[in-house]
């Protein structure tokens, strides 16, 4: 099984020996000192003529001298893809990311690859991965090109093969390629002025009040809106400053967190640009002082319950014993929303969009949206207002004036 210190083991000196004659045919040996101290001789033969055997030294010996020689070649397309997946990827990205890389190696790579060796595949096995997966699933194909792409880069840098073959692989010509970090916002999928109105109004009696406020209003993630604390709230300036996101800690497994804790663990945000600053809407922060209310109520109500005491760790959206939303807690109540309101049946992200639509309607710079959304620099293409023109943005933190007027526009759309 490969591990990390075979992978990291590299050769310090070599020493390659002349052309012999080797049962009836041409060959030559190869030694090479690790860095582990340890030594290893390999014997290169099967050539024909001694030409043939030469001409091979010279290019292992010209392999060498650039360090581009492969000596690992016994290493099978599972075993190093299983080992980069767990080993390498999933302690370095979150955990939905490691999920669908996972998605990608588990139910497609291993099975096509099966039986390879990683020095033998080539750019058509590359080809007809990405074909295959393509022709049943257009997205799983353009993150499969990622995952391999970036397999291949780390094994490159280890000396597992030559060349980053994934690389020089395109997806088949009738697969629409979308731009990298590109926001495509589909106007069926989001929601009108009056039908936010209207969503907001009927989920004041549920538990996700405040989860629709955060999202259609401000444009937060479900995490982002999970981790939030009453800490991070400037009650003097009503601002909002978002530094935290819920959810499972790649680099800790089950048994090191308590007991429903393991999908609920406090990590950063996607990224260094979701850490955001925002002004906070009338209703939204009036939906918080109450909500701070309740905290206080439950917290003193539970104060001597051994039993099943109040955690309390600040956290906005929470239980009634103070304990942070699950990621899927707002669900049921959300879909059971959209049903009995004659609403249409879109995801909680796209409440997101509907966010940014609000202010793309309202002649909002596309950077301020950007900035809003926590994007560091994003395309956004809607097709109905920019007929998928590529816009690029150039993000600046110059967005106070832009920040403070969305305030106003969502204040006076609830009115």
């Amino acid at each position: 099984m490969l591990c990390e210190k075979e992978l990291k083991k590299d050769y310090i000196e070599y020493k390659v020996y002349s052309v012999l004659r080797l049962k009836n045919k041409y060959g030559f040996k190869v030694k090479l000192f690790f860095n582990d101290g340890s030594k290893s001789t390999r014997q290169i033969g099967g050539f024909p003529t001694k030409r043939d055997a030469n001409n091979e030294r010279d290019e292992t010996i010209a392999a060498l001298k650039n360090h581009t020689y492969i000596f690992n070649s016994k290493v099978k397309f599972e075993e190093y893809i299983v080992y980069w997946l767990e080993s390498v990827m999933k302690p370095n990205i979150s955990y939905n990311s490691y999920m669908s890389y996972r998605n990608v190696v588990r139910n497609y790579a291993i099975d096509f690859f099966k039986g390879l060796y990683l020095i033998n595949i080539n750019l058509g096995h590359m080809q007809k991965f990405y074909n295959k997966i393509a022709s049943k699933y257009i997205s799983v194909a353009k993150l499969a090109r990622v995952v391999m792409k970036t397999a291949w880069e780390y094994a490159k840098d280890y000396h597992l093969v030559n060349v980053n073959i994934a690389e020089n692989v395109n997806l088949p010509e009738n697969t629409e390629e979308q731009e990298y970090k590109t926001l495509r916002i589909d106007k069926s999928k989001t929601l009108s002025i009056a039908q936010i109105k209207i969503l907001i109004e009927a989920s004041k009696s549920t538990p996700i009040y405040l989860h629709i406020l955060f999202a259609v209003l401000m444009g937060l993630r479900k995490q982002e809106i999970n981790g939030l604390k009453y800490e991070d709230i400037d009650f003097i300036n009503k601002k909002l400053h978002l530094q935290r996101q819920l959810g499972v800690d790649p680099k800790k497994s089950k048994v090191d967190c308590a007991k429903k804790t393991y999908t609920k663990q406090e990590i950063e945000l996607k990224t260094y640009s979701s850490e955001r600053d925002l002004d906070i809407p009338d209703i939204v922060f009036e939906a918080i002082v109450d909500e701070r209310i309740k905290y206080d109520k439950n917290r003193r109500r539970r104060i001597n319950d051994k039993t099943n005491p109040f955690f309390d760790g600040g956290y906005i959206c929470c239980s009634t014993f103070g304990r942070p939303r699950s990621k899927s807690f707002h669900f049921k109540y959300y879909k059971k929303l959209l049903k009995d309101n004659n609403l249409p049946n879109i995801t909680f992200h796209d409440l997101r969009h509907t966010f940014a639509t609000l202010l793309l309607m309202n002649n909002y710079s596309l950077k301020t949206i950007s900035c809003l959304l926590g994007h560091a620099s994003t395309i956004v293409t809607y097709d109905v207002y920019f007929d998928k023109s590529k816009i690029v943005i150039d993000c600046t933190k110059e967005l106070n004036n832009y920040i403070k007027k969305y305030c106003i526009l969502i204040n006076n759309l609830m009115i």
